[in-house]
């Protein structure tokens, strides 16, 4: 009997166990870990769907500010020799379109021509602008149809001499929307007027 005593009274004061304050402590630091990990992982959820939706909505603003080019481009030829003498294109805005400024004369927010061949790159091109359709202010709003003229001689620098079978680029850079690019290549016998498709 004394043997049974002396083993429970050892097992009595033996600190071998896990008391509840130990599992209750255990028990809220697995919930806060797992609390703080929802935290993280719902914010992050949060900011890609808010970067998501700000790349949408300035995809749409993109296109909604774009133009296109309606009809072929006309390039007439003067002179003996039938030398190039000016380039003129159609633009309207795609469907839903914002206005589009086509201020050829303005200093900031305006629509910027670019042209390019084998030799020449002239990155802000002088052109004009003529109305076919709609009122007479410097905006392409829906519905209206406008002209682009460009003079060679005076509106590229320098001058480009467009031969036969030459290909040239006219990029048409919008300051919200997305740029029209035309490439045209001349025929192989140029004539006082040329519609390139």
């Amino acid at each position: 009997m004394e043997k049974i005593a002396r083993l429970l009274n050892r097992r009595a004061h033996g600190e071998h166990g896990i008391t509840g304050l130990e599992t209750a402590i255990i028990l809220i630091a697995f919930v806060v870990v797992a609390t703080i990990f929802a935290f993280v992982v719902l914010t992050t959820g949060v900011f890609s769907a808010e970067r998501g939706k700000e790349t949408v909505f300035a995809g749409l603003e993109k296109a909604r500010g774009s133009m296109e080019l309606r009809g072929g481009v006309v390039v007439t030829a003067a002179g003996t020799t039938l030398s190039v003498d000016d380039i003129q294109f159609a633009v309207a805005n795609t469907a839903g379109g914002e206005p589009v400024p086509l201020n050829p004369t303005g200093t900031n927010n305006r629509t910027v021509v670019a042209y390019r061949d084998d030799n020449i790159v002239d990155n802000d091109v002088t052109y004009t602008v003529q109305d076919i359709v709609g009122d007479t202010d410097t905006l392409l709003e829906p519905g209206e149809l406008k002209v682009v003229f460009i003079d060679v001689a005076t509106g590229v620098t320098p001058a480009p001499t467009l031969d036969p079978n030459e290909k040239f680029t006219l990029e048409i850079q919008t300051p919200v929307g997305a740029t029209l690019d035309v490439t045209r290549t001349l025929p192989t016998e140029l004539r006082t007027v040329m519609q390139l498709h």
